[in-house]
């Protein structure tokens, strides 16, 4: 296969080890430094990624543009590529619901662009097994292609872009509102004064809960503030389908009242520590 240049927009945690996979299968993979921060510097440097300055630039360069960024500022970007005239193939691999992936692929086709959806599953691209990019559109299976010398399991599941994106909602609807729920629950046990009684009481009978929390706590917790805009995505995804978006609105409060603990992993917050925070936030309210 011919050697292709793919921009990356932007390199943050999950999105440069995104850009590296593509590096690895031989892929020339630039980015546009322009107003970001030192850290992102840093990890675009460390991926191997090849800095152009300026959206502009990377529009022109590039055969492949691949937008991972916040859920919020996922339309927005795509606006500012379309109006670059980008002709090559975007590919959205944000949290986003099938109804904000159709207004993005609208945005980018209706400038001259084919549009690929995706949805990332699993962490930060670190070894093999442990993250899936799923890619729907009629050019999936050529975006695939672009990581198959890498550890990421890139997979092409359906030329009708927006079935990527509802795969990635109805995944993260369960993973990332069970994980606000269960500290939630944590914090009224401490409020109503039977934090201890309840955990004695999962020891007996729940014990994979007890973990979870510890687990929430620790890993989710610093990935609050991303969380924000996809629990509203995955609201409005429910809400459009008919059904209740009041879970997901509720979890998107709590990530919205752990948003201080932003990217905290040394150390990583304790359960206590998050409780004592939740705790903290229902007094000002009240």
């Amino acid at each position: 296969m011919k050697t292709k240049t793919v921009a990356l927009l932007h390199p943050g945690n999950m999105g440069a080890t995104i850009g590296a996979a593509a590096a690895t299968s031989g892929a020339r993979v630039i980015w546009a430094s322009h107003q970001r921060s030192q850290a992102t510097h840093e990890r675009a440097k460390r991926a191997g990624l090849v800095d152009v300055k300026n959206l502009i630039d990377a529009v022109r360069e590039s055969e492949v543009i691949l937008s991972v960024c916040p859920p919020d500022a996922a339309l927005g970007l795509a606006k500012s590529v379309a109006a670059e005239k980008f002709t090559g193939i975007y590919v959205d691999a944000n949290a986003v619901s099938r109804e904000t992936a159709e207004q993005i692929g609208a945005t980018v086709t209706k400038a001259g662009a084919s549009f690929v959806d995706g949805g990332i599953i699993g962490a930060p691209v670190k070894q093999a097994g442990t993250t899936r990019l799923y890619l729907s559109g009629s050019r999936a299976p050529e975006v695939a292609e672009l990581f198959a010398a890498s550890m990421l399991d890139a997979r092409a599941i359906g030329p009708n872009p927006g079935a990527a994106s509802a795969l990635k909602v109805v995944y993260a609807a369960w993973t990332k509102c069970t994980d606000a729920l269960v500290l939630a629950i944590r914090a009224l046990a401490a409020i109503e004064g039977v934090d201890q009684a309840l955990a004695e009481e999962w020891s007996i009978s729940q014990p994979d809960l007890t973990r979870k929390s510890t687990r929430a706590a620790a890993v989710a917790t610093p990935k609050a503030w991303r969380y924000v805009g996809e629990m509203k995505e995955i609201a409005a995804a429910f809400e459009s389908a008919g059904l209740m978006p009041g879970f997901h609105d509720a979890a998107a409060d709590l990530w919205q009242r752990l948003a201080p603990f932003k990217d905290q992993t040394d150390p990583a917050p304790s359960v206590e520590v998050v409780i004592d925070a939740l705790r903290r936030s229902c007094d000002k309210r009240h």
